[in-house]
């Protein structure tokens, strides 16, 4: 079986798919369509000199007609989802060891983590007590009481 050039175009078209899904910036995937723009002039016989230029132009077009609106639509909720240490403030947790900020001591109990903590306003915090996260400070929960 011989290989015809747009036999070629169609498979650098699949590799950049392929790629976009391990490489998720959405620039691959531009190329891609460039690359079945060319595939599509080599398929009508236009010399090298069109399918480079229709290659181009295809990979220009989606980058800028189409990225804009994928990537609104794909990151479109990512700003909702709280991670790391946002996801920490606001929860609650149970105060293990008596927070004590002059004896530098205190820790809390969240998910099954024994975490250091410090009280937010300097006041003891007797274990048993309940606590509302309020900040992080490196790894140290910044806690407040909830009466």
């Amino acid at each position: 079986m011989e290989f015809e050039l747009w036999h070629i175009w169609l498979l650098i078209a699949l590799i950049s798919f392929i790629m976009e899904i391990f490489v998720p910036s959405f620039v691959l995937f531009n190329f891609g369509i460039g690359a079945l723009v060319g595939s599509l002039a080599a398929g009508l016989n236009l010399s090298i000199e069109w399918q480079i230029v229709l290659f181009s132009s295809g990979t220009l077009m989606s980058f800028f007609l189409v990225r804009p609106v994928m990537k609104k639509y794909a990151y479109r909720r990512s700003g909702d989802i709280k991670t790391n240490n946002d996801a920490l403030v606001g929860r609650q947790a149970k105060v293990t060891e008596e927070i004590s900020n002059e004896n530098n001591r205190g820790r809390v109990l969240l998910d099954g983590d024994n975490w250091q903590a410090r009280s937010l306003s300097n006041e003891e915090i007797p274990a048993g007590s309940t606590v509302e996260i309020v900040q992080l400070n490196s790894i140290i929960l910044i806690v407040k009481k909830i009466n």
